[in-house]
């Protein structure tokens, strides 16, 4: 996006953060455009209005555009339209969850009772109340036949009933979540 007015040809520098620079590198490459790392991506937006010079440019969302008075000078830049940014929201206590109206991915970190099938019995809440895990990393801590330690994501919040429900299974069947 750029000034009002503005085109690509006049485009010189082109400013955003730097995931979003690295999910546009075509587009760059073919542009021969100078870029410029910003602190996030509205804020490259608000950098590009502020100077008001067609020769720069902003990666920013649409939305964005409309906040700073700018054109989209041209739409659905992304090497790939399938790519995701995800956010993390971090709480020394559990509180409310405002929701976005996405999906929702749950990220934990728990040990395993040192029993039999200790895995196989933490894992299945999720799988009896419909949870979806994502991803699972095992991490071993110190040497011997320490228990590891896992890391999981799951798709759902802690306020969803089924979340709550492999999430108390999981409490059971580990010394540490």
């Amino acid at each position: 996006m750029g000034v009002p007015g503005a085109t690509l040809d006049q485009v010189e520098c082109v400013r955003s953060h730097v995931h979003a620079l690295g999910q546009c590198r075509k587009l760059l490459r073919e542009g021969g455009w100078r870029t410029l790392v910003s602190d996030d991506t509205a804020g490259s937006a608000r950098e590009v209005a502020e100077l008001g010079d067609a020769r720069h440019a902003a990666l920013a969302p649409p939305a964005a555009a409309g906040l700073y008075g700018l054109d989209v000078l041209r739409a659905g830049v992304e090497d790939d339209p399938d790519n995701t940014t995800r956010f993390v929201v971090l709480s020394r206590e559990p509180g409310p969850w405002p929701g976005t109206g996405g999906p929702t991915v749950t990220s934990l970190f728990f040990c395993v009772r040192n029993i039999p099938s200790a895995l196989y019995k933490a894992l299945g809440g999720f799988a009896s109340s419909g949870v979806n895990l994502t991803k699972i990393e095992s991490y071993q801590m110190g040497a011997g036949l320490n228990p590891s330690r896992f890391y999981v994501e799951i798709e759902g919040h802690p306020d969803e009933s089924r979340v709550a429900l492999a999430l108390q299974e999981l409490r059971f069947f580990s010394s540490e979540v």
